[in-house]
C-alpha cells in the first residue's frame, strides 16, 4: 500500500503495530547484512529500545553547535570542496579518526545491498569504531549529503541558513520514501514522504519552495514512535557546511 496523504502518514507512523520490514539475522559476523541486523533502525521491540537508547547517549556527547562550527571551517579549509565533510566532522566528533570507508558501506545500508565492498568497509569500520558510532555515520552519510545537495538547489542570495535547511527538508529530503510492515496482516506500507510533505491539507500552495515557513510539520525526520534520533545534529552539519559555501 503506498500513503500519500500526512495525516495518514503521520499514523502509521506513530502505530507501534507498524514496524520496519525484517532484514535477514544470518550474516556472518562483520559483514553488512550482520552490520544491519545489529542496528535500531532495523530492530523492534526491546532490542530496537535498547540500541537506541545507546545511540542517544552517545548524541549527547555532541554539541550541535561545535558540529556545525567544525563543518564550517572544515568546508572554508577544503576551498569549497564539501564533500565528505558532514562525515569527517561526526567522525572526528566520534573519534574515528579515518572515515574513508563510510561511503562504500553506507552504500547498501538502507536497503540491504550486499557486495563484497561493502563488506569490507564494514570489516574497516569495526575495526575502528564501535557500533553506536558506526550506525551514526552511516545514517548521517548519506541523508546529510543529500539535504546539502538538495538546499544549494534552492539557494538564494541573503538566505537564512536555517529556513532554507527546513524548506528543504520539506519540499526536496533526502530520504523519498519509508516502509513498515503491518504487523496484523503482513503487509508491506510505503510511505511517500515528497507527497506527504506536500499535502495541500497541510502545507498552502505545497509545491513552492518557500524558506520564509520556517519550521513545518514535515515527516523528513519521521514522527511518532521511531522519529530520527539526531535531528539537530543533522542541521547542524548541514548548516555548517553551508556557512562555509554561500556568500
Amino acid at each position: 500500500m503506498l500513503i500519500t496523504r500526512h495525516a495518514e502518514a503521520g499514523a502509521v507512523l506513530a502505530d507501534t503495530r507498524y514496524v520496519p520490514p525484517p532484514v535477514r539475522q544470518d550474516g556472518a559476523e562483520g559483514t553488512l547484512a550482520w552490520l544491519r541486523a545489529q542496528v535500531s533502525r532495523f530492530s523492534t521491540g526491546d532490542s530496537h529500545a535498547g540500541r537506541r537508547r545507546l545511540l542517544e547517549e552517545r548524541l549527547t556527547t555532541l554539541d550541535p553547535a561545535e558540529l556545525r562550527a567544525a563543518a564550517r571551517a572544515e568546508t572554508r579549509q577544503r576551498d569549497e570542496n564539501w564533500r565528505g565533510v558532514p562525515t569527517a566532522v561526526l567522525g572526528a566528533a566520534l573519534g574515528v579518526k579515518d572515515t574513508t570507508a563510510v561511503p562504500a558501506a553506507a552504500a547498501g545500508y538502507l536497503l540491504g545491498e550486499e557486495t563484497p565492498e561493502a563488506d569490507a568497509a564494514v570489516a574497516e569500520l569495526l575495526e575502528l569504531a564501535d557500533l553506536p558510532a558506526i550506525t551514526l555515520l552511516l545514517q548521517g552519510y548519506a541523508a546529510t549529503e543529500g539535504l546539502i545537495e538538495a538546499a544549494l538547489r534552492h539557494a538564494e542570495p541573503g538566505d537564512d541558513i536555517e529556513a532554507l535547511l527546513h524548506e528543504t527538508l520539506r519540499q526536496d529530503p533526502p530520504l523519498k520514501a519509508t516502509r513498515r510492515l503491518d504487523t496484523r496482516t503482513g503487509d508491506e506500507v510505503t510511505i511517500d514522504l515528497v507527497a506527504a510533505n506536500r499535502d495541500p491539507d497541510v502545507f498552502p500552495d505545497p509545491g513552492r519552495f518557500d524558506a520564509s515557513r520556517g519550521r513545518t510539520p514535515h515527516l523528513t525526520f519521521g514522527y511518532g514512535v521511531r522519529p530520527c534520533p539526531a535531528p539537530a545534529h543533522a542541521l547542524a552539519l548541514a548548516a555548517g557546511v553551508l556557512e562555509g559555501l554561500l556568500p
